[in-house]
Protein backbone atom coordinates (compact mmCIF):
# COMPACT_ATOMS: atom_id res chain seq x y z
CA UNK A 1 0.00 0.00 0.00
CA UNK A 2 1.24 3.47 -1.03
CA UNK A 3 2.21 6.00 2.13
CA UNK A 4 0.92 8.95 1.15
CA UNK A 5 3.78 10.85 1.36
CA UNK A 6 4.98 8.66 -1.88
CA UNK A 7 2.08 10.20 -3.82
CA UNK A 8 2.99 13.67 -2.73
CA UNK A 9 6.30 13.46 -3.72
CA UNK A 10 5.06 12.74 -7.66
CA UNK A 11 2.81 14.97 -7.13
CA UNK A 12 5.75 17.55 -6.01
CA UNK A 13 7.32 16.74 -9.48
CA UNK A 14 4.23 18.32 -11.50
CA UNK A 15 3.76 21.74 -12.91
CA UNK A 16 1.55 23.66 -10.77
CA UNK A 17 0.81 26.05 -13.37
CA UNK A 18 -0.48 22.97 -16.15
CA UNK A 19 -2.00 20.24 -14.07
CA UNK A 20 -4.77 18.04 -15.95
CA UNK A 21 -7.80 16.18 -13.99
CA UNK A 22 -8.33 13.03 -15.09
CA UNK A 23 -10.50 9.59 -14.93
CA UNK A 24 -11.64 6.33 -16.15
CA UNK A 25 -14.05 6.82 -19.00
CA UNK A 26 -17.16 5.46 -17.25
CA UNK A 27 -19.61 6.04 -15.07
CA UNK A 28 -19.50 9.51 -14.42
CA UNK A 29 -16.58 10.47 -16.32
CA UNK A 30 -18.75 12.79 -18.70
CA UNK A 31 -19.27 15.47 -16.08
CA UNK A 32 -16.28 15.25 -13.90
CA UNK A 33 -14.19 16.43 -17.54
CA UNK A 34 -16.83 19.19 -18.40
CA UNK A 35 -16.64 20.63 -14.67
CA UNK A 36 -12.90 20.45 -15.11
CA UNK A 37 -12.85 22.26 -18.35
CA UNK A 38 -15.35 24.89 -16.47
CA UNK A 39 -12.65 25.42 -13.83
CA UNK A 40 -10.04 26.09 -16.46
CA UNK A 41 -8.34 22.57 -16.63
CA UNK A 42 -6.99 20.34 -19.00
CA UNK A 43 -9.12 16.73 -18.89
CA UNK A 44 -7.64 13.20 -19.98
CA UNK A 45 -10.06 10.43 -20.17
CA UNK A 46 -8.54 6.83 -19.91
CA UNK A 47 -11.05 4.89 -21.75
CA UNK A 48 -11.50 1.47 -23.99
CA UNK A 49 -11.01 2.12 -27.50
CA UNK A 50 -14.58 1.72 -27.89
CA UNK A 51 -15.72 4.41 -25.76
CA UNK A 52 -13.04 7.25 -27.09
CA UNK A 53 -15.29 8.36 -29.72
CA UNK A 54 -17.85 9.03 -26.96
CA UNK A 55 -15.51 11.43 -25.64
CA UNK A 56 -14.51 13.39 -28.73
CA UNK A 57 -18.27 13.93 -29.54
CA UNK A 58 -18.93 15.18 -26.32
CA UNK A 59 -15.88 17.64 -26.84
CA UNK A 60 -15.17 16.71 -22.86
CA UNK A 61 -11.55 15.72 -23.54
CA UNK A 62 -8.09 17.01 -24.32
CA UNK A 63 -6.26 14.22 -24.17
CA UNK A 64 -7.48 10.68 -24.45
CA UNK A 65 -5.70 7.70 -23.70
CA UNK A 66 -6.88 4.30 -24.98
CA UNK A 67 -7.03 0.73 -23.21
CA UNK A 68 -7.34 -2.81 -25.18
CA UNK A 69 -8.25 -3.62 -21.29
CA UNK A 70 -8.97 -2.18 -18.15
CA UNK A 71 -6.68 -4.02 -16.48
CA UNK A 72 -3.56 -1.62 -18.69
CA UNK A 73 -5.15 1.31 -16.01
CA UNK A 74 -2.31 0.13 -13.57
CA UNK A 75 0.16 -0.61 -16.64
CA UNK A 76 3.27 1.51 -16.05
CA UNK A 77 3.03 2.59 -19.71
CA UNK A 78 -0.40 4.32 -18.94
CA UNK A 79 0.80 5.30 -15.52
CA UNK A 80 3.64 7.22 -17.34
CA UNK A 81 1.63 8.86 -19.59
CA UNK A 82 -0.67 10.33 -16.78
CA UNK A 83 2.27 11.28 -14.41
CA UNK A 84 3.93 12.78 -17.76
CA UNK A 85 0.58 15.02 -17.81
CA UNK A 86 0.45 16.49 -14.74
CA UNK A 87 -2.82 14.32 -14.31
CA UNK A 88 -4.49 13.97 -10.90
CA UNK A 89 -6.92 11.09 -11.22
CA UNK A 90 -10.24 11.20 -10.16
CA UNK A 91 -11.97 7.69 -8.94
CA UNK A 92 -15.64 6.55 -9.26
CA UNK A 93 -17.43 3.24 -9.11
CA UNK A 94 -16.20 1.87 -12.69
CA UNK A 95 -12.46 2.73 -11.20
CA UNK A 96 -13.29 0.26 -8.39
CA UNK A 97 -15.19 -2.47 -10.08
CA UNK A 98 -12.63 -2.63 -12.70
CA UNK A 99 -8.94 -1.87 -11.77
CA UNK A 100 -9.59 -3.56 -8.05
CA UNK A 101 -9.25 -1.50 -4.31
CA UNK A 102 -5.91 -3.81 -3.79
CA UNK A 103 -4.80 -2.30 -7.13
CA UNK A 104 -5.79 0.80 -6.34
CA UNK A 105 -4.01 0.42 -3.02
CA UNK A 106 -0.65 -0.96 -4.25
CA UNK A 107 -0.36 -0.21 -8.20
CA UNK A 108 -2.04 3.09 -9.38
CA UNK A 109 1.08 5.14 -8.47
CA UNK A 110 -0.85 8.41 -9.67
CA UNK A 111 -1.89 10.77 -7.21
CA UNK A 112 -5.74 10.69 -6.85
CA UNK A 113 -8.14 13.57 -5.90
CA UNK A 114 -9.77 12.06 -2.80
CA UNK A 115 -8.64 9.74 -0.38
CA UNK A 116 -7.82 6.23 -1.97
CA UNK A 117 -7.49 4.82 2.00
CA UNK A 118 -11.13 5.19 2.50
CA UNK A 119 -12.52 2.95 -0.71
CA UNK A 120 -11.50 -0.24 1.09
CA UNK A 121 -14.41 0.66 3.52
CA UNK A 122 -17.17 0.71 0.78
CA UNK A 123 -15.77 -2.42 -1.42
CA UNK A 124 -15.81 -4.51 1.80
CA UNK A 125 -19.29 -4.96 3.34
CA UNK A 126 -18.26 -5.53 7.48
CA UNK A 127 -15.92 -2.24 7.56
CA UNK A 128 -18.84 -0.45 6.12
CA UNK A 129 -21.15 -1.49 8.36
CA UNK A 130 -18.75 -0.71 11.30
CA UNK A 131 -18.52 2.73 9.37
CA UNK A 132 -22.20 3.20 9.86
CA UNK A 133 -23.16 1.92 12.69
CA UNK A 134 -20.06 3.90 14.38
CA UNK A 135 -21.22 6.91 13.14
CA UNK A 136 -25.21 5.58 14.45
CA UNK A 137 -26.75 5.54 11.11
CA UNK A 138 -29.33 2.79 11.57
CA UNK A 139 -29.00 -0.03 9.22
CA UNK A 140 -31.11 -3.11 8.18
CA UNK A 141 -30.87 -6.29 9.88
CA UNK A 142 -28.11 -8.19 8.38
CA UNK A 143 -28.32 -12.38 8.44
CA UNK A 144 -24.65 -14.16 8.65
CA UNK A 145 -26.31 -17.62 8.13
CA UNK A 146 -28.48 -18.33 5.43
CA UNK A 147 -30.09 -20.86 7.14
CA UNK A 148 -31.36 -17.63 9.57
CA UNK A 149 -33.11 -16.48 7.37
CA UNK A 150 -36.85 -15.39 9.11
CA UNK A 151 -38.32 -12.50 7.05
CA UNK A 152 -37.95 -10.58 3.35
CA UNK A 153 -34.54 -10.02 2.67
CA UNK A 154 -32.17 -8.54 0.01
CA UNK A 155 -29.29 -10.88 -1.49
CA UNK A 156 -26.19 -8.77 -2.08
CA UNK A 157 -22.53 -8.67 -3.34
CA UNK A 158 -19.67 -6.54 -2.70
CA UNK A 159 -18.02 -4.09 -5.06
CA UNK A 160 -19.47 -1.23 -7.03
CA UNK A 161 -21.26 -3.38 -9.31
CA UNK A 162 -24.51 -1.38 -10.05
CA UNK A 163 -27.01 -4.31 -8.08
CA UNK A 164 -26.33 -6.74 -10.85
CA UNK A 165 -26.85 -10.37 -9.32
CA UNK A 166 -28.88 -8.94 -6.23
CA UNK A 167 -32.12 -11.55 -5.51
CA UNK A 168 -34.60 -11.32 -3.08
CA UNK A 169 -35.25 -14.30 -0.80
CA UNK A 170 -37.71 -15.13 2.48
CA UNK A 171 -36.51 -18.55 3.38
CA UNK A 172 -33.66 -20.48 2.91
CA UNK A 173 -35.57 -23.08 0.72
CA UNK A 174 -36.34 -19.69 -1.46
CA UNK A 175 -31.89 -18.62 -0.94
CA UNK A 176 -31.26 -21.60 -2.30
CA UNK A 177 -33.34 -22.18 -5.14
CA UNK A 178 -33.11 -18.79 -6.56
CA UNK A 179 -29.35 -18.89 -6.03
CA UNK A 180 -28.91 -22.03 -7.73
CA UNK A 181 -30.77 -20.92 -10.33
CA UNK A 182 -28.55 -17.63 -10.80
CA UNK A 183 -25.20 -19.35 -11.00
CA UNK A 184 -26.40 -21.74 -13.82
CA UNK A 185 -27.67 -18.99 -15.83
CA UNK A 186 -24.03 -17.18 -15.24
CA UNK A 187 -25.30 -13.87 -13.18
CA UNK A 188 -23.43 -14.59 -10.23
CA UNK A 189 -21.12 -17.30 -9.28
CA UNK A 190 -20.53 -19.32 -6.05
CA UNK A 191 -17.47 -17.19 -5.17
CA UNK A 192 -19.92 -13.96 -5.43
CA UNK A 193 -22.25 -16.57 -2.88
CA UNK A 194 -20.00 -16.69 -0.55
CA UNK A 195 -18.94 -13.00 -0.44
CA UNK A 196 -22.84 -12.10 -0.67
CA UNK A 197 -24.49 -9.90 2.51
CA UNK A 198 -27.83 -11.23 3.33
CA UNK A 199 -29.73 -7.87 4.66
CA UNK A 200 -33.43 -6.98 6.15
CA UNK A 201 -35.58 -6.27 2.92
CA UNK A 202 -36.64 -2.56 3.99
CA UNK A 203 -39.77 -1.21 2.07
CA UNK A 204 -39.94 2.53 1.54
CA UNK A 205 -38.81 5.42 -0.63
CA UNK A 206 -35.19 5.10 -2.06
CA UNK A 207 -33.18 8.13 -1.31
CA UNK A 208 -29.27 8.53 -2.38
CA UNK A 209 -28.00 11.05 -0.60
CA UNK A 210 -25.17 12.93 -2.34
CA UNK A 211 -22.28 15.60 0.29
CA UNK A 212 -19.14 17.36 -0.58
CA UNK A 213 -16.98 17.40 2.03
CA UNK A 214 -14.41 20.45 1.47
CA UNK A 215 -11.67 20.01 3.97
CA UNK A 216 -10.03 23.54 2.57
CA UNK A 217 -13.45 25.12 5.14
CA UNK A 218 -13.97 21.74 7.01
CA UNK A 219 -17.50 22.00 5.71
CA UNK A 220 -19.74 19.30 4.39
CA UNK A 221 -22.45 20.13 1.42
CA UNK A 222 -25.35 18.70 0.66
CA UNK A 223 -25.17 18.02 -2.86
CA UNK A 224 -27.86 16.66 -4.43
CA UNK A 225 -30.69 13.68 -4.13
CA UNK A 226 -31.39 11.06 -6.77
CA UNK A 227 -33.37 7.37 -6.64
CA UNK A 228 -32.40 4.87 -9.03
CA UNK A 229 -34.03 2.79 -11.54
CA UNK A 230 -33.45 -0.53 -11.71
CA UNK A 231 -33.83 -3.07 -14.36
CA UNK A 232 -36.33 -5.14 -14.64
CA UNK A 233 -37.81 -4.47 -10.91
CA UNK A 234 -39.47 -1.33 -11.71
CA UNK A 235 -40.89 -2.55 -14.63
CA UNK A 236 -42.20 -5.56 -13.34
CA UNK A 237 -44.22 -3.36 -10.85
CA UNK A 238 -46.36 -2.09 -14.10
CA UNK A 239 -47.70 -5.89 -14.69
CA UNK A 240 -50.69 -7.29 -12.69
CA UNK A 241 -50.20 -9.29 -10.01
CA UNK A 242 -52.00 -12.12 -11.39
CA UNK A 243 -50.01 -11.96 -15.02
CA UNK A 244 -46.48 -12.19 -12.60
CA UNK A 245 -47.77 -15.18 -11.17
CA UNK A 246 -48.48 -16.99 -14.41
CA UNK A 247 -45.41 -16.12 -16.56
CA UNK A 248 -42.31 -16.08 -13.86
CA UNK A 249 -39.87 -13.35 -14.66
CA UNK A 250 -36.79 -13.20 -12.91
CA UNK A 251 -36.66 -9.66 -10.95
CA UNK A 252 -33.21 -7.70 -11.32
CA UNK A 253 -31.66 -4.93 -9.56
CA UNK A 254 -29.04 -3.61 -12.62
CA UNK A 255 -29.11 0.16 -12.60
CA UNK A 256 -29.67 1.75 -15.90
CA UNK A 257 -30.50 5.45 -14.46
CA UNK A 258 -30.83 8.03 -12.14
CA UNK A 259 -33.53 10.50 -11.38
CA UNK A 260 -33.69 13.66 -9.22
CA UNK A 261 -35.12 14.09 -6.11
CA UNK A 262 -36.07 16.59 -3.73
CA UNK A 263 -36.99 15.85 -0.08
CA UNK A 264 -39.08 17.28 2.35
CA UNK A 265 -37.51 20.35 4.12
CA UNK A 266 -38.05 18.51 7.58
CA UNK A 267 -36.07 15.48 7.00
CA UNK A 268 -32.83 17.64 6.13
CA UNK A 269 -31.29 18.14 9.38
CA UNK A 270 -31.22 14.58 9.42
CA UNK A 271 -29.75 14.35 5.97
CA UNK A 272 -27.17 17.40 7.08
CA UNK A 273 -26.56 15.83 10.21
CA UNK A 274 -25.71 12.06 8.56
CA UNK A 275 -23.34 13.60 6.45
CA UNK A 276 -21.26 15.38 9.45
CA UNK A 277 -21.24 11.81 11.13
CA UNK A 278 -19.86 10.38 8.44
CA UNK A 279 -17.45 12.83 7.84
CA UNK A 280 -15.92 12.82 11.53
CA UNK A 281 -15.74 9.34 11.95
CA UNK A 282 -13.84 8.98 8.32
CA UNK A 283 -11.20 11.11 10.15
CA UNK A 284 -10.56 8.33 12.21
CA UNK A 285 -10.88 4.89 10.54
CA UNK A 286 -9.20 6.23 7.43
CA UNK A 287 -6.99 9.21 7.94
CA UNK A 288 -6.93 11.84 6.28
CA UNK A 289 -10.91 10.73 6.10
CA UNK A 290 -13.54 11.85 3.52
CA UNK A 291 -11.98 14.31 1.08
CA UNK A 292 -14.87 15.41 -1.24
CA UNK A 293 -17.97 13.75 -2.93
CA UNK A 294 -19.93 10.65 -1.09
CA UNK A 295 -23.18 9.05 -0.96
CA UNK A 296 -25.19 7.73 1.54
CA UNK A 297 -27.66 5.32 -0.26
CA UNK A 298 -30.83 5.31 2.09
CA UNK A 299 -34.07 4.10 2.64
CA UNK A 300 -36.94 6.35 3.96
CA UNK A 301 -39.59 4.45 5.89
CA UNK A 302 -43.30 5.55 6.22
CA UNK A 303 -42.73 7.04 10.10
CA UNK A 304 -39.68 8.81 7.60
CA UNK A 305 -36.62 7.34 9.42
CA UNK A 306 -33.74 7.12 7.56
CA UNK A 307 -32.22 3.55 7.36
CA UNK A 308 -28.79 3.51 5.11
CA UNK A 309 -27.78 -0.16 2.99
CA UNK A 310 -24.52 1.57 1.66
CA UNK A 311 -22.22 4.39 1.58
CA UNK A 312 -19.56 5.15 -1.47
CA UNK A 313 -16.97 7.01 -0.67
CA UNK A 314 -16.56 8.80 -3.84
CA UNK A 315 -18.16 10.36 -6.51
CA UNK A 316 -22.01 8.36 -7.42
CA UNK A 317 -23.43 8.39 -10.94
CA UNK A 318 -26.16 9.54 -8.75
CA UNK A 319 -24.94 13.17 -9.60
CA UNK A 320 -25.19 12.65 -13.14
CA UNK A 321 -29.09 14.16 -13.65
CA UNK A 322 -27.22 17.59 -11.77
CA UNK A 323 -24.59 18.41 -14.17
CA UNK A 324 -26.25 21.47 -14.69
CA UNK A 325 -26.67 22.01 -10.75
CA UNK A 326 -28.82 20.46 -8.45
CA UNK A 327 -31.75 22.48 -6.35
CA UNK A 328 -29.43 22.12 -2.71
CA UNK A 329 -25.88 23.03 -5.28
CA UNK A 330 -28.41 26.00 -6.28
CA UNK A 331 -28.55 27.18 -3.05
CA UNK A 332 -25.27 26.92 -2.24
CA UNK A 333 -23.78 28.26 -5.56
CA UNK A 334 -26.33 29.28 -8.11
CA UNK A 335 -26.65 27.78 -11.67
CA UNK A 336 -24.39 25.25 -12.79
CA UNK A 337 -22.65 23.60 -10.67
CA UNK A 338 -22.41 19.77 -10.89
CA UNK A 339 -20.19 17.66 -8.50
CA UNK A 340 -17.91 17.16 -11.36
CA UNK A 341 -17.30 21.30 -11.06
CA UNK A 342 -17.13 21.19 -7.43
CA UNK A 343 -14.43 18.50 -7.35
CA UNK A 344 -12.39 20.92 -9.57
CA UNK A 345 -13.35 24.17 -7.63
CA UNK A 346 -12.00 22.87 -4.63
CA UNK A 347 -8.67 22.17 -6.24
CA UNK A 348 -8.61 25.34 -8.15
CA UNK A 349 -9.39 26.85 -4.33
CA UNK A 350 -6.32 25.07 -2.85
CA UNK A 351 -4.23 25.73 -5.47
CA UNK A 352 -5.03 29.74 -4.77
CA UNK A 353 -4.19 28.96 -0.75
CA UNK A 354 -1.36 26.26 -1.72
CA UNK A 355 -3.33 23.85 -0.02
CA UNK A 356 -4.06 20.75 -2.64
CA UNK A 357 -1.74 18.50 -0.85
CA UNK A 358 -4.40 18.29 1.68
CA UNK A 359 -6.49 16.88 -1.37
CA UNK A 360 -4.30 14.18 -2.28
CA UNK A 361 -3.61 10.73 -1.23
Amino acid sequence: MFEREDILEIYRGYDRSDLAIATLGSHSALQILKGAKEEGFRTVVVCKRDRADLYRRFRVADEIITLDSYSETISEKTLEKLRKLNALLVPHGSLIAYVGVRNIEEKLRVPLLGNRHILRWEADRNLERQWLTKAGIKMPKETKDPRDIDRLSLVKFPGARGGRGYFIVASYKDFKRKAERLIRRGSITREDLEKATIQEYIPGVNMYLSYFYSPLTNEVELFGIDRRYEANIDGLTRIPAIDQTETYIEPSYVVVGNAPLVARESLLPRVLEMGDRLVEVSKEIAPPGMLGPFCLETMVTHDLEFIAFEISARIVAGTNPFISGSPYSYLLYGDNMSMGRRIARELRLALEQEKEELLIT
